[in-house]
C-alpha cells in the first residue's frame, strides 16, 4: 500500500470513530437535557398558550445532511397566522428585499410577546433535542437552512450538505443575526473545513457564554 492510500485510510479511520464519538454525546447529551429541561418546557408552554393562540410547538422545514429533508421543532414564538402574514409583508419592496439577503426580519411584526423572551434567551431552540436524539441533527453544526437559501452557497453547496446540521455552531456562537448572511457562511463553511471535537469543544463554551449574554439572538 502506498503512503498516499495508507494516509487516505488513516484520515477516513479517524473520521469514522470522531462521528460514533459524536453521536454518543449528542444522545447523551440531548437525554439529559430533555429531563432536566421538563419544568422548563411545561411552564414554557403555558406562557404560550396564554400569550396567544395556536400551538405550543412550531415544526418546519429545513434541509438536512445530504439534501434530506427534515422538520425543525421549535417552541412556537410567532402568531399561528405567521406564514401567511408573511405573504403579506413581503408584498412591500423594502421588506421583500431585506427577506431575500438574510431570510429574517428585524422588528418582524409576526413575533409575539412571549415570543421574543423565547428567542432573546434561546429557550425557543429547546425542542430541537428532539430533533438531536432522532438524528436528524447534532449538538454541534452548521444550522439549518430553508430551500431558498441552499443556492447562496453556490459551488459550496455540496460540502455545506455534507455534514450534519446543529443546535449551535461556529456562526451561531460568533455573533448570529448580527452577522451579514455572507459572513454567515463564511463561518458555517469554516467550520466544515476545520471540524474536530475540540473546535466542537470551542463552540460549547462560547456558546453558553453567548445565550447567558444574549449576544446575537433575536
Amino acid at each position: 500500500m502506498n503512503n498516499g492510500k495508507f494516509e487516505e485510510l488513516k484520515i477516513k479511520k479517524k473520521a469514522s470513530i470522531y462521528l460514533i464519538f459524536k453521536r454518543f454525546l449528542d444522545i447523551l447529551f440531548s437525554s439529559i437535557i430533555l429531563i432536566i429541561c421538563l419544568p422548563i418546557f411545561l411552564i414554557v408552554a403555558i406562557f404560550i398558550k396564554i400569550d396567544s393562540k395556536g400551538p405550543v410547538f412550531y415544526k418546519h422545514k429545513r434541509i438536512g445532511k445530504n439534501g434530506k429533508y427534515i422538520y425543525l421543532y421549535k417552541f412556537r414564538s410567532m402568531h399561528k397566522d405567521a406564514d401567511k402574514k408573511l405573504k403579506d409583508l413581503l408584498k412591500d419592496p423594502k421588506i421583500k428585499k431585506e427577506w431575500e439577503a438574510n431570510f429574517k426580519l428585524d422588528n418582524d411584526p409576526r413575533i409575539t410577546r412571549v415570543g421574543k423572551i423565547l428567542r432573546k434567551t434561546s429557550i425557543d431552540e429547546l425542542p430541537q433535542l428532539i430533533n438531536i436524539l432522532k438524528g436528524d441533527m447534532s449538538v454541534v453544526g452548521p444550522r439549518p437552512i430553508v430551500d431558498g437559501e441552499i443556492d447562496k452557497y453556490g459551488k459550496n453547496k455540496d460540502k455545506f450538505l455534507s455534514v450534519t446540521p446543529g443546535l449551535t455552531g461556529w456562526w451561531a456562537c460568533n455573533g448570529r443575526s448580527c452577522k451579514s448572511y455572507s459572513d454567515r457562511m463564511k463561518l458555517e463553511l469554516y467550520y466544515i473545513d476545520h471540524i474536530s471535537l475540540l473546535l466542537d469543544t470551542k463552540i460549547l463554551l462560547k456558546t453558553v457564554v453567548a445565550v447567558i449574554k444574549g449576544h446575537g439572538a433575536k
